[in-house]
This record gives structure tokens, C-alpha cells and sequence, in this order.
């Protein structure tokens, strides 16, 4: 099954976040930071990339994608990577763990 992602990018030349969907953050990444893009997010160039957020369903990324952009504030939006960091890192650890 293919995945979807919702994937939060930062610029800290205008010290603003974008949230996007997509099945290829990667991607979507490399055209946020190209010539080619002619959209709002091309002021904020370079981005990078804060997280990326696995989901089943589109429907359920763009759930999450609107949920994301009703945050008005940076601080929201930094608490949220960083929860959304510290989950990822506290999952890794335990499927790193060998199994005795």
C-alpha cells in the first residue's frame, strides 16, 4: 500500500513554517527550494525539512494537513515537531533493541 505524507518545512530566512501533503516529501522538498517554484513558499527559500508524517490514507494526510495549518504560531507548530520527533525517536529505540 502506498503511503501519504504530511511533511513540515522551515525556513529561517523568513523564520516561517510550511505544512504540505505528499506521497514524495523528498520531492516536494527539492521543488520548494528550486527555480521552478513559483508559489508563496519561493520567499522562504532555502527550506528544510523538520518531519515528515506517515498515513494510510490520503484523506487521513489531509485531515492532519488542515489540523496542522490552523496552528497561527511558530510555537505550536515547534512544540508539535518536537512531540513528533521525540515519538519517532522513542519508537526507534525500541524496534533497535535486540531481542533476547
Amino acid at each position: 500500500m502506498e503511503k501519504h505524507f504530511v511533511y513540515i518545512l522551515y525556513s529561517t530566512k523568513i523564520d516561517k513554517y510550511y505544512t504540505g501533503y505528499s506521497k514524495t516529501p523528498e520531492k516536494r522538498l527539492e521543488f520548494h527550494n528550486s527555480d521552478l517554484n513559483k508559489i508563496w513558499s519561493k520567499r522562504g527559500q532555502p527550506w528544510e525539512l523538520k518531519t515528515t508524517i506517515p498515513f494510510e490514507t490520503k484523506k487521513e494526510a489531509m485531515a492532519v494537513e488542515r489540523k496542522i495549518k490552523s496552528f497561527k504560531n511558530n510555537l505550536l507548530l515547534n512544540i508539535f515537531i518536537r512531540l513528533d520527533l521525540l515519538l519517532k525517536l522513542t519508537q526507534k529505540k525500541t524496534y533497535d533493541r535486540p531481542h533476547p
